[in-house]
């Protein structure tokens, strides 16, 4: 289980898909700019920083049925390039976490400030699409809402499939599943010192090289070492501008899902390392003021010299966090 939410004290402006877009008169002079793109409101995805906001427009089809568009920078301050010649395939997740967030406030009326609890997350991906160009990606995104549940006419919870193309060509496929809940609500489940003023993450801790989990820098490891093979203490930086893009009171999902990616890398030995997928269940939230421990295994190869895959699970004071299973070419 890991909890989205975000708050803003303005209405939300509306948001319009790319293309859409017309400019107001200037002055007795009118001009038309049919194919500007922006952003959508990054309230929509739960973002402070517009500069993180991977989409541009959205389009229903009809009730179960959304036409995505999003936009992939040739490089970013975290998700950078792979090898130097790859997408990465977390600014996929990223991406397609985003338009849950976006359809639940704007197509499904979530208000803010409620919480966005995500339970499961699957992504595939294909490498040869995900190579980069002379220009910024522009991305397109059929998403199907197979589950939508309603409590009270309210949404309660939303299971969604995304399938991502770039040019016609599919790069990803992704499922989520999340529910949604109250204020009122969350202060209810959610332990009372989280809420407290004086409640602050653990301290620091020293990151692993980051050539040995597949990161270029200190800052952008998420495991720190404990002597053990194959065993980290999650490092958790609220600090961190991406990953903590906002005050929050728990790790957030990205986190966990590149502490898996970091944990497979390293249990692959693999300096470079870009998934082909990533299954993921989350059980609880990761508290900030407590342990996590990020153990990694490698799972037998079906075939040999085929795909590999490493589970990875994160652990607090005993109970299970979250399980991922990560996939890579061998």
């Amino acid at each position: 289980m890991t909890a989205s939410t975000f708050r803003v004290e303005r209405a939300a402006i509306k948001a319009f898909p790319a293309g859409d877009v017309t400019a107001l008169p200037l002055g007795h002079a009118a001009f038309s700019y049919p194919t500007l793109t922006a952003t959508v409101p990054k309230e929509f995805v739960h973002r402070a920083a517009v500069a993180e906001v991977m989409l541009t427009g959205w389009e229903r089809q009809d009730d179960t049925h959304f036409r995505v568009a999003a936009q992939w920078s040739r490089s970013h301050s975290f998700f950078t390039p792979i090898d130097g010649e790859h997408h990465d395939p977390l600014m996929v997740a990223e991406t397609i976490r985003q338009v849950g967030s976006l359809l639940g406030h704007a197509e499904f009326g979530v208000p803010f400030g409620h919480h966005f609890l995500m339970w499961d997350l699957d992504l595939t991906v294909h490498p040869e699409h995900l190579e980069l160009g002379q220009m910024p990606a522009s991305i397109d995104i059929d998403v199907t809402c197979t589950d939508v549940r309603r409590r009270g006419g309210n949404l309660a919870g939303l299971c969604y499939e995304a399938a991502v193309r770039r040019d016609g060509e599919l790069v990803a496929t992704g499922r989520i599943s999340y529910t949604c809940t109250s204020p009122a609500v969350y202060r209810r489940v959610r332990p009372q010192r989280v809420f407290d003023a004086d409640y602050r993450a653990l301290p620091l801790t020293a990151p692993a090289a980051p050539q040995s989990v597949g990161r270029l820098s200190p800052s952008d490891v998420v495991l720190s070492p404990i002597g053990e093979a194959n065993r980290w203490q999650l490092r958790v930086d609220t600090r961190h501008p991406v990953l903590f893009d906002h005050p929050v009171d728990h790790v957030p999902g990205m986190v966990l899902l590149e502490a898996a990616r970091q944990a497979a890398a390293a249990a692959l030995e693999r300096s470079s390392f870009l998934p082909l997928g990533i299954t993921s269940t989350f059980k609880r939230y990761a508290e900030l003021d407590a342990p996590c421990v990020v153990e990694a295994h490698r799972l037998p190869q079906a075939v040999p010299g085929g795909v590999e895959a490493v589970r990875v699970t994160g652990r607090q004071e005993g109970e299970l966090v979250f399980s991922s299973t990560v996939t890579a070419a061998a």
